[in-house]
C-alpha cells in the first residue's frame, strides 16, 4: 500500500484529487504537484493489521537471536541501497546531503540496537525470591504489544520512521509505519528494501495516508508512537485513551541556549549557528532562543552575524550551499508571522530576513533578532526555521529563569567558560537534555542515556538509552510457591500473629 502516479502521468487538478481521494504532494523545491498518494481505505487498513497481528506471534516466540540477525540483514540491504533512498528523500525534503547521509544513520542505528538488545532484554528478565515469603519465588516474562503503530513527520523522513521502529521490532513487535503525506517518495525503495527480506516483511509495513489513515491505524493498533506537533500529538493521545492503549509523543521544542560571559564567543555562535539553521531550523531540538551575559552580548551578536551572513541557500544546485527550502511550504508563512510579529513589537532584524520564493520553493536566509523577550511570539511557539533571537541577561539566575519559561521542555544547551560551568547551569534548566559546550547533542546518545520530556514537549516513557526498547514490552510475573500452600485455618482472624520484635 504504497503511492503511486496516475497512470496517464498527468497533473491531476484539485476537483478531480478529492473526488478520488488521491492526495497531491508539493515538490519543496519547484512548488509544484509532482506526486500523488492513493490511501489505503479502513478496511485495508484492518485486514493490514490482521496480518501483521499473525506474524508476529512467529516473530516474537522465534526469540532475539533471529530478530538481530534478521535486522541485520535489513541492515545489509539498506545500505546497499542508500543511494536510491537518499535520492528519493532528496525530492522529498529538497536537501541532498543530510538526505543522503540518512539511510547510513539508519543502517548504523539498526546495527546498535542490535548488539545492544540481547543484554538489554537479559538485563530486564528479573527472577529471585520474594522479600515477604521465603518460599515464594518469581520470574518475569516481557511481553511486546503485539502491533505498534508509528506516525511520524515530514522534517526527516525516513530516519523518524525508524526511530521507534527498529527497537520495538527487535522487542517482538509488528510495526506498521504511516510517515506524513508531505514527504513520501522515501517509501517506494525502503518498502522494497524490506520486501528483500521475508521474515521482515511479515512484521513492518509503510502505508502512506492522510489524516484519515493515521486514525485507521490508531483505531487497529496496540501502542502508538507519534513525532509531530502538539495539537495532532493531543488529538492523538485522546484517541489512543479512548482506547485505553499507550502512547509515546515526541512533540515541539523552543530549546534555549544560554551563553555566559566567559565563553569563548567564535565557538558560542557556531554552535548556536548550527543549532538554530541546520536542517533551516526544521528539527524538533534546534536552538529557537539564546540568552546571552549582556556584557558580551553586542560581541556575541556581531560574531553569529558574521557567520550567519557567510551561510548560503542551496539555490539553484541542490548539491551545494547551506540551507533548503522549507519541506512544508505552509511552514514559510508560520516563520514569517513569528518574525513580523517580533518586529512589530520591536525586535531588529540584524541579517536575513522573511523568506523568499525562488523558482517555486519557499527558502529562508539565517536571521538573526535583537531586541525581543517573551512578550513576542517568536520567544514563547514553536518556529521550526533558521531565526536565532538572541535576549540579553544580567545574572545567571536570570538566565535560568528565561530559559524554564517556557511551555517546552525538550532540550536545551549552555556554553559557558568550561564544562563545570555550564554543568551547574545546565541542571537547573528544565529540559529532558542539556547540550553543555554545545548545541543539539541529543542526537548521538539515543541508544545510551534516557531522558524524559517536559511540558508540552513529550509523553510516555524516553525513547532513548534501553528504555527505548523496554517501554514496547510489558513485564509480567510468573509467581511460584514452592512450599505448601497456606489453608483457610491460617487466615482465621484469631490466627496467631507474629511475635513483634
Amino acid at each position: 500500500m504504497t503511492e503511486t502516479r496516475p497512470s496517464n502521468g498527468h497533473h491531476l487538478d484539485s476537483a478531480t484529487a478529492a473526488a478520488t481521494d488521491v492526495l497531491p504532494v508539493r515538490n519543496p523545491r519547484t512548488g509544484r504537484v509532482d506526486h500523488w498518494i492513493h490511501p489505503p481505505r479502513p478496511a485495508e487498513i484492518a485486514g493490514l493489521g490482521t496480518a501483521l497481528r499473525s506474524a508476529q506471534v512467529a516473530w516474537n516466540e522465534a526469540g532475539i537471536g533471529h530478530r538481530v540477525a534478521v535486522m541485520r540483514r535489513w541492515a545489509d540491504v539498506v545500505e546497499a541501497n542508500a543511494a536510491a533512498i537518499g535520492d528519493a528523500e532528496t525530492v522529498d525534503t529538497g536537501r541532498s546531503r543530510v538526505s543522503h547521509e540518512v539511510p547510513h544513520m539508519v543502517v548504523a542505528a539498526i546495527r546498535g540496537w542490535c548488539d545492544a538488545a540481547p543484554a538489554i532484554l537479559d538485563r530486564a528478565r528479573l527472577h529471585g525470591v520474594s522479600s515477604v515469603t521465603e518460599t515464594v519465588g518469581y520470574d518475569t516474562e516481557l511481553d511486546p504489544y503485539p502491533l505498534l503503530g508509528v506516525i511520524s513527520p515530514w522534517n526527516h523522513p525516513f530516519l523518524l520512521s525508524t526511530l521507534d521502529a527498529v527497537p520495538a521490532l527487535l522487542a517482538g513487535c509488528a510495526v506498521i509505519v504511516k510517515p506524513s503525506e508531505v514527504t513520501p517518495r522515501f517509501v517506494e525503495p525502503v518498502a522494497a528494501s524490506i520486501a528483500e527480506v521475508p521474515e521482515l516483511a511479515a512484521v513492518l509495513r509503510y502505508v502512506v495516508g492522510g489524516p484519515e489513515t493515521g486514525q485507521a491505524i490508531v483505531d487497529q493498533v496496540d501502542a502508538l508512537c507519534f513525532t509531530g506537533s502538539v495539537p495532532t500529538g493531543r488529538a492523538l493521545a485522546q484517541a489512543c485513551a479512548r482506547r485505553f492503549i499507550p502512547a509515546f509523543l515526541e512533540l515541539g521544542g523552543k530549546d534555549a541556549a544560554i551563553v555566559t560571559a566567559s565563553a569563548d564567543l567564535r565557538r558560542a555562535a557556531a554552535a548556536v549557528l548550527k543549532g538554530a539553521a541546520h536542517n533551516t531550523g526544521q528539527v524538533c531540538f534546534a536552538t529557537e532562543r539564546v540568552y546571552v551575559d549582556r556584557s558580551v552580548h553586542d560581541e556575541f551578536v556581531e560574531e553569529l552575524v558574521a557567520q550567519a551572513r557567510r551561510l548560503e541557500l542551496n539555490h539553484p544546485d541542490v548539491t551545494r550551499g547551506h540551507l533548503g527550502p522549507f519541506i512544508l511550504g505552509r511552514q514559510a508563512d508560520i516563520v514569517d508571522a513569528h518574525l513580523a510579529d517580533a518586529v512589530a513589537r520591536g525586535a531588529v532584524v540584524r541579517c536575513g530576513g522573511p523568506s523568499e520564493t525562488l523558482d517555486g520553493g519557499r527558502y529562508m536566509r539565517a536571521t538573526v533578532l535583537t531586541g525581543v523577550d517573551h512578550t513576542m511570539t517568536i520567544m514563547r511557539e514553536e518556529t521550526f526555521g533558521p531565526v536565532v533571537p538572541v535576549q540579553a541577561f544580567d545574572t545567571v539566575d536570570e538566565a535560568v529563569r528565561l530559559a524554564n519559561d517556557s511551555d517546552y521542555g525538550l532540550s536545551a544547551a549552555v556554553i559557558a567558560g568550561d564544562e563545570q560551568e555550564a554543568m551547574a547551569i545546565g541542571r537547573r534548566i528544565r529540559a529532558g537534555a542539556v547540550s553543555l559546550m554545545d548545541t543539539s547533542l541529543t542526537i548521538t546518545i539515543m541508544r545510551d542515556v534516557e531522558k524524559t520530556s517536559y511540558g508540552m514537549s513529550g509523553l510516555g516513557g524516553s525513547r532513548m538509552g534501553p528504555n527505548g526498547m523496554l517501554r514496547f514490552l510489558r513485564r509480567k510475573a510468573l509467581i511460584t510457591r514452592s512450599g505448601p500452600v497456606p489453608d483457610m485455618d491460617a487466615l482465621r482472624e484469631d490466627a496467631a500473629a507474629p511475635a513483634s520484635t
